[in-house]
């Protein structure tokens, strides 16, 4: 299977999903006109991602600095097939990367981790030292 890889623009974010390494990284800011549109490519990648090989883990590390509402509802969406996958015996990690001054990007990814059952969410705060 082929990475799937898309470069940032201004309202949108990067995507780097590895079928090697078993690594998806979303970055940036993510606002683009249509979300759904933006999102769709990502999610047939994902679907048929995680469909050819159960079992092997996976870790999704995302560290977006500001998303819209259809944004959240796309990353509610990539969540619930998430879910589904560990369900079904995939085991997944997100890393949800925030800046620890940004406190909408802590309080966003609390909510998302409230919304979660079975993957492995963690918070990850950075400052820019770590950058």
């Amino acid at each position: 299977m082929e990475n799937l890889i898309i470069e940032a623009t201004k309202s949108s974010p990067s995507i780097r999903l590895d079928a090697q390494t078993r690594i998806l990284e979303i970055a940036g800011e993510s606002y683009p006109e249509n979300a759904s549109n933006f999102y769709a490519p990502i999610f047939a990648w994902i679907d048929l991602f995680l469909n050819q090989s159960i079992s092997t883990p996976v870790t999704v590390n995302i560290t977006l600095r500001y998303f819209n509402s259809s944004s959240a509802k796309a990353l509610m969406d990539l969540f619930d097939r998430l879910e589904k996958a560990h369900a079904d015996g995939t085991p997944i990690t997100v890393n949800w990367r925030y800046h620890e001054e940004n406190d909408s990007a802590m309080e966003c990814g609390e909510e998302f981790k409230e919304e979660t059952q079975y993957i492995t969410f963690n918070m990850v705060g950075f400052n820019d030292d770590d950058c």
